[in-house]
């Protein structure tokens, strides 16, 4: 029977938002959050690790101290953390659960993340020395930008036309969304860029017995990142949120004693 892990999952993701932004801890404010989340928000504790590595591009130093969390966090976990803590995974499943027409978009998409990586969050602070992905940033808009504008008369006052793109790109976001399976992650997340090429060295989490596999796409249809799982199972676009694992009898945990072929 399967086993489904959304419960689990959401309650991971719910405790990442709060944890992040629990206005709780802030002396945490100088180490990097493992997910996405905006340190401008006024209830971060954390900072925004896509944030840090851009200020040291501008500033042309190595973010040593911040590369060595995200490759510690990575080493041990891959992209589960995108799979089970991240509150903006979380927030593209839950807006992809709206009642409307759905369409499928190939993974073979997916290396545009490593441009947005390699672009935005190293190549342009370096040259013009502004964080241009977190001024972009839809994370942004929504934990700080829109909150702050709603709370403050006097930012409301500074609002432009840079404001009201910010909006727009966030609302193409959520649309997207409703339509397509974790867009954002699947194709713009610089942090899922970093955590993806750790899914080869962390402890796996998938095996599959292609010996027992049918083809019937079920593994994809429940698939969160809509991957062909057979294939990609634990591959660089896996969030390895194991919800294909128990619904199929050739899909297992490592340590439940199937082996691989």
């Amino acid at each position: 029977m399967h086993r489904n892990t959304v419960g689990y999952r959401a309650f991971g993701q719910l405790s990442g938002l709060l944890i992040a932004n629990s206005y709780l801890f802030k002396f945490l404010k100088h180490i990097p959050c493992p997910t996405l989340n905006c340190y401008a928000c006024p209830a971060a504790n954390f900072a925004c690790p896509i944030g840090t590595l851009q200020h040291f591009a501008a500033i042309r130093r190595v973010p040593f101290f911040t590369i060595g969390i995200l490759g510690a966090i990575g080493s041990i976990f891959g992209r589960a953390v995108c799979g089970w803590a991240c509150p903006i995974g979380g927030l593209q499943e839950l807006v992809y659960r709206l009642p409307v027409r759905k369409f499928r978009v190939s993974n073979r998409l997916s290396f545009t993340r490593y441009l947005v990586l390699a672009i935005l969050v190293f190549i342009v602070p370096f040259f013009t020395l502004e964080p241009w992905f977190s001024k972009l940033c839809f994370v942004g808009t929504l934990e700080a930008g829109i909150p702050l504008a709603l709370g403050d008369p006097m930012i409301r006052g500074l609002i432009g036309p840079f404001f009201w793109m910010k909006v727009a790109i966030t609302v193409s976001l959520l649309l997207a969304m409703a339509l397509v399976k974790r867009p954002f992650c699947r194709f713009i997340c610089p942090l899922g860029a970093i955590y993806s090429p750790f899914n080869k060295v962390a402890p796996g989490f998938i095996e599959v017995r292609a010996d027992l596999c049918t083809q019937c796409g079920r593994c994809q249809d429940v698939c969160p990142m809509d991957l062909d799982v057979p294939r990609e199972a634990d591959g660089l676009n896996c969030i390895r949120c194991r919800e294909c694992v128990g619904m199929c009898r050739a899909l297992a945990r490592p340590n439940a004693g199937h082996s691989i072929g």
